[in-house]
């Protein structure tokens, strides 16, 4: 990935931006259990305090393996496509049998019992991420909005408008010296319109709009469709 440093207003930098404590540590973002090896140069890093950072660690985890067993159709390290996730099932057997009651078997297909809370805490830490380094505008507060769908549930009138832009023209303009302003200037004047940040294909894909507020639409795996969105 393209390396641009933020030269937006220094007041809303150096603190953690998912509680506003200290800035101890860096915070990957996205964080490296959604990627594979190699992992991408210059991954984006935002501050955070330690107790933050790691305290999101199991739920990444659950979700990042949630993710693959629904895709494998079964909760079965030797059936996931990533490697990676395949060895944290492996050696969790406890989350692993967590995912396997998760499961349930019905007369048209197999359901699956997701933690929403879990799921949710996650992809907001991600936006969270997001909206302070694309636009250096750290959003403290819980979002107005939190939408989650899997692509394939989604009609294409559904599926076209979390795709696309928000509307034809770019309805705020992002802060002088932000990165979001610099990928509009010197990167491609599509970006906040309808062009996504491919971090990983097929792993990880984001976009940054601000319309109605701040909205940060993230695709994981090219399955869950996550949008959130700060009035």
């Amino acid at each position: 990935m393209k390396q641009i440093r933020c030269y937006a207003d220094s007041r809303y930098k150096g603190f953690c931006v998912h509680c506003g404590g200290p800035d101890e540590t860096d915070d990957h973002v996205p964080s490296k259990v959604f990627l594979d090896e190699p992992y991408p140069a210059n991954l984006m890093v935002c501050s955070s305090c330690l107790g933050c950072n790691n305290s999101f660690s199991i739920d990444e985890a659950y979700v990042a393996c949630f993710l693959e067993c629904v895709l494998a159709g079964e909760a079965d390290p030797a059936k996931v496509k990533r490697p990676k996730i395949a060895k944290v099932l492996a050696n969790d057997t406890a989350l692993l049998e967590r995912l396997r009651r998760a499961r349930k078997e019905t007369e048209a297909t197999p359901t699956w019992s997701v933690e929403q809370d879990r799921v949710r805490a996650v992809i907001v830490k991600l936006a969270r991420c997001h909206a302070a380094y694309e636009y250096n505008l750290p959003q403290l507060e819980e979002p107005s909005f939190i939408g989650l769908a899997p692509l394939l549930t989604m009609t294409a009138a559904e599926r076209s408008a979390f795709e696309g832009a928000d509307a034809s023209t770019v309805a705020g303009w992002p802060e002088v010296g932000s990165r979001a302003m610099q990928r509009l200037l010197i990167v491609d004047s599509n970006v906040f319109q309808e062009d996504w940040i491919v971090v990983q294909e097929g792993n990880y894909r984001f976009r940054v709009s601000q319309e109605d507020g701040l909205t940060v639409k993230i695709v994981l795996r090219e399955y869950l469709a996550c949008d959130v969105r700060w009035s």
